[in-house]
């Protein structure tokens, strides 16, 4: 990411592009800046399609059940979150050679002194190839690395996975796309309740299968729906309470309309569900339910679809 906004300054990058870079990877800049033209050079790109989204507004609690017993809505909190998906797949002369030369990634935070970061989720393609089923859909599949931190107002989880799977784009018709990741894989996770109830063990961590399901349907270039799915199952084998387990769930669901150029209004939906079992403790059920009301500033690419079809 950060060498793709170097990229776009040319030769000399100037000194906005300089200092966001090094925001981006602190020892991207530190090497730049202290060694000179040695890291001066610029990790080329191979022009990827992207898909950039800048989001911030407001979100309210539609639903809260913390340990069994439904609260009243209570959480009303500003929001900011940015997105970006480097290296569609469906672009003509484009290859995947390189780890990373598919990659999301996703960041939201909130005003919530106690809880800033709502989450953090990557994922890339380590070796993979490209592929097609007909002249209306293009894909990738392979081996993908992923981090997520999930951090709703009543709980988290964060997990590291290794994972098979396929990202495509198909054109149902002349003017409507539909794009999707579909992930299955194993990796290490916890998760916990925040805060943790006093003299209470409420953890676990362990061994994780993990799903994930994303869709985004294009209609034209005026409206756009989002949908994903994630699934965590923190066994008991790599812990220290072999009988202890959790399954959670992370789904939301978006609807963005484009107003003028990149500019943009959504609304959106988020449920997030924890169900967590332990040897010697009672069971832990929570769940939080959250309706936003977001600005939306898309990239160049606005939606972006890909094309390649010939006009």
């Amino acid at each position: 990411m950060a060498s793709l906004l170097l990229e776009g300054g040319g030769e000399h990058p100037g000194t906005w592009r300089e200092l966001g870079a090094a925001a981006l990877s602190p020892p991207t800049g530190f090497n730049r800046l202290v060694f000179g033209d040695r890291f001066k050079a610029v990790f080329p790109s191979y022009d990827p399609a992207t898909f950039m989204r800048l989001r911030f507004g407001a979100e309210v609690d539609a639903n809260v059940t913390n340990q069994g017993v439904s609260n009243p809505v209570a959480r009303q909190e500003g929001i900011i979150d940015f997105t970006m998906e480097y290296g569609l797949p469906g672009k003509n002369n484009y290859e995947y050679n390189r780890p990373f030369d598919y990659f999301s990634f996703e960041f939201a935070g909130q005003a919530n002194l106690k809880n800033l970061i709502e989450d953090i989720m990557i994922r890339g393609l380590l070796y993979g190839s490209d592929y097609d089923l007909g002249p209306n859909f293009r894909g990738i599949q392979g081996l993908y690395g992923s981090y997520d931190y999930v951090a709703p107002s009543i709980f988290r989880v964060s997990s590291s996975t290794l994972s098979y799977g396929t990202t495509g784009q198909w054109w149902l018709s002349r003017e409507v796309a539909l794009q999707g990741t579909a992930l299955a894989g194993v990796g290490f996770a916890g998760a916990g309740t925040i805060p943790i109830p006093d003299g209470q063990r409420d953890y676990h961590y362990g061994i994780a299968p993990q799903g994930l399901l994303a869709l985004r349907a294009i209609f034209g270039k005026r409206v756009m729906m989002d949908l994903t799915g994630r699934e965590y199952y923190v066994s008991g084998t790599g812990s220290d309470d072999a009988k202890g387990s959790e399954q959670i769930f992370r789904g939301d669901i978006g609807l963005t309309f484009r107003v003028v150029d990149r500019q943009a209004i959504g609304i959106q939906f988020v449920e997030s569900n924890r169900h967590a079992h332990y040897q010697y403790h009672n069971d832990t059920n929570q769940s939080e339910g959250t309706f936003s009301l977001v600005y939306t500033l898309l990239g160049r690419s606005g939606f972006g679809r890909v094309e390649w079809r010939n006009p």
